[in-house]
């Protein structure tokens, strides 16, 4: 871990890094996308792309604002982190990328052949480091931040409920 980032995590930061298995990141000021994760040496390790999640512009941000939530569920911090993309080769790569492998569900082979395939289809791979001051308890948005769900592709259209007889009324 750098000097840095040992300067402006708090232990809060800290704690809740360890701890997450969510995350909330946000680029440029847009919406906020739930996105898996694997803590590593006080940073968050994320991977987007093709057959991953999807967090538009992150892989080429240079920096991103996360939230973390505590072990009731809601909001206990929100951090700006410093966005680190991991390249395929690199001795930063090698490290982490079987790691994060390991811990994603329900992929689709062994770990080795999924980093092979992030490699191949140019998924990004991103390092999500505390780079501020973060904010938290009294200082959090007191307020309900609910939204809109946003258009996806992978909606499926509710059907009615199947009915195996007519219900007569009196």
């Amino acid at each position: 871990m750098s000097d840095e980032v040992e300067r402006t995590a708090t232990p809060l930061v800290d704690e809740a890094v360890k701890k997450a298995a969510v995350c909330w990141v946000s680029v440029d000021g847009g919406p906020a996308y739930g996105l898996w994760c694997l803590p590593l040496d006080g940073a968050l390790l994320v991977v987007t792309g093709p057959g991953e999640q999807s967090a538009p512009g992150l892989a080429d941000a240079g920096v991103a604002e996360v939230t973390l939530r505590g072990d009731h569920g809601g909001r206990i911090v929100t951090w700006p982190a410093r966005v680190t993309r991991l390249r395929p080769g690199s001795a930063e790569w090698e490290t982490a990328a079987p790691l994060v492998a390991a811990k994603r569900l329900n992929a689709p082979g062994p770990a080795a052949d999924l980093v092979a395939r992030w490699a191949a289809e140019g998924c990004a791979l991103t390092r999500l480091s505390p780079a501020g001051t973060a904010v938290a308890g009294a200082d959090l948005p007191a307020g309900s931040l609910a939204e809109q769900p946003r258009e996806t592709p992978v909606v499926r259209a509710t059907r009615k409920p199947f009915r195996l007889h007519k219900v007569r009324r009196r």
